[in-house]
C-alpha cells in the first residue's frame, strides 16, 4: 500500500517526505484495520515532521485524523463490525493515517453518522475535538457567561466559536482584518481585530470591566490573558501554560494535549477520545457544528496542503481524499 512517510531521522522538512510502498498493517488485539477514505490536515502534522519523536521507527507514516471503513478486526475488539464507517484521532507515536490502510485502537474510534460524509468526519477531528475538550472536559461552564476565544479563524478557534454558541455563551473572539468576514459568518457576539485594537481594553469594555469568565488560548503568551480574565475565571491553554498566575483572581488553568491520551497508559482517556469524537459528530449531524472545509486535496497532494497550513494560507479546514 502507498503511504506518506518521514523516511529517516534526518528528514525534518516537508520537502523530504516521501510516498512509498509499505506492507499492509495488521491490527493488534484491540485495534481495527481501516481503509482510509479521507484525512484531516493539521498544522501539528507539519510540526511533528520538524520535531520528530524519539520512539519512531523509520520509515514513519504521518497523519493524525482518519475517516474510513473497517476492513478487519483484532481478536478483542467488540462493538464494531467489518464495513462500519468510523473516524478517530490517532497517536503520533504510531504509524498514522496518511496511508491507504491504517490500524487504530478501536476504543478511540466513533461511528460516522449516516448523514455525515467521510470528508466532514475527517475535517471535524483534531481541531474540533480540541475545542470540544476545552469547553466540555476542561472547563466548568455552569458559572460561565462570557468566553474569549483567541484566533477565531483558526481550526480550533472556529470550532470553539460554534460550540460555545451552541452552549448559549456570549462569545468574543480575536482575528485579523483579512479573516474578519470568515469569522463573522460564525456569529460571535463580538470580534476584536488584534492588529488594530487593544485586546485587553476591548475585552474589559465588552464585559463591564469584569473580564472573560473563560478564555481558550491557542496562540501562546497566556500571561497576557491575566488582565482579561474574570475573578474565578478559567484559562484553557492549547500551547504553553503559564509558569505563575496572579493570586488575587482565583484562576483555574488547564492544559490541553488531545492525543496525549494515547500515551497516558489510561484506557479511560483513550476511550474518551472515541466518546468525544462521537459527541462532536452528533453535533455535526444536528447542524450545530460545521467543520468549515475550505480546501480539498488529493492524497498525493498532502505535503502541499501541510505546506499551505504552515504558511497560514488556509482559512478554515483542509482535508485530503483517498
Amino acid at each position: 500500500m502507498k503511504a506518506l512517510v518521514v523516511p529517516e531521522p534526518a528528514a525534518k522538512t516537508l520537502q523530504q517526505l516521501e510516498w512509498t510502498n509499505r506492507s499492509m498493517p495488521n491490527p493488534r488485539a484491540n485495534e481495527v484495520l481501516i481503509r482510509t477514505r479521507a484525512v484531516g490536515l493539521n498544522p501539528v502534522d507539519a510540526k511533528i515532521v520538524a520535531n520528530g519523536y524519539f520512539d519512531w521507527t523509520y520509515p514513519h507514516t504521518l497523519g493524525l485524523d482518519v475517516a474510513g471503513e473497517i476492513m478487519g478486526l483484532g481478536d478483542r475488539v467488540k462493538g464494531f463490525n467489518v464495513g462500519d464507517r468510523v473516524a478517530g484521532h490517532a497517536n503520533f507515536a504510531e504509524d498514522g493515517a496518511f496511508a491507504e490502510y491504517v490500524t487504530y485502537p478501536a476504543a478511540a474510534l466513533a461511528r460516522i453518522p449516516e448523514t455525515v460524509d467521510y470528508e466532514s468526519a475527517a475535517g471535524s477531528l483534531c481541531a474540533g475535538m480540541t475545542a470540544y475538550q476545552a469547553l466540555f472536559r476542561k472547563a466548568q461552564l455552569n458559572n460561565v457567561e462570557t468566553v474569549l476565544i483567541h484566533a477565531g479563524a483558526g481550526g480550533v478557534g472556529s470550532m470553539a466559536i460554534q460550540l460555545a454558541n451552541a452552549a448559549g455563551k456570549h462569545v468574543i473572539t480575536t482575528v485579523s482584518a483579512t479573516k474578519r468576514d470568515f469569522v463573522a459568518a460564525l456569529n460571535p457576539d463580538a470580534i476584536i481585530d488584534y492588529q488594530e485594537e487593544n485586546v485587553t481594553q476591548r475585552v474589559l469594555e465588552l464585559t463591564r470591566g469584569l473580564g472573560a469568565d473563560l478564555i481558550i488560548n491557542a496562540i501562546g503568551d497566556p500571561e497576557a490573558d491575566f488582565e482579561r480574565i474574570a475573578y474565578n475565571g478559567q484559562l484553557v491553554c492549547v500551547l504553553a501554560t503559564p509558569t505563575d498566575a496572579p493570586a488575587d483572581k482565583a484562576l483555574s488553568i488547564s492544559k490541553l494535549d488531545l492525543g496525549g491520551a494515547h500515551r497516558s497508559g489510561d484506557p479511560r482517556q483513550v476511550a474518551d477520545l472515541g466518546r468525544m469524537a462521537g459527541e462532536l459528530l452528533a453535533l455535526v449531524t444536528d447542524g450545530k457544528v460545521n467543520p468549515l472545509i475550505t480546501k480539498r486535496y488529493a492524497s498525493d497532494e498532502i505535503a502541499e496542503g501541510l505546506r499551505a497550513l504552515e504558511a497560514h494560507e488556509i482559512v478554515g479546514k483542509a482535508i485530503a481524499v483517498f
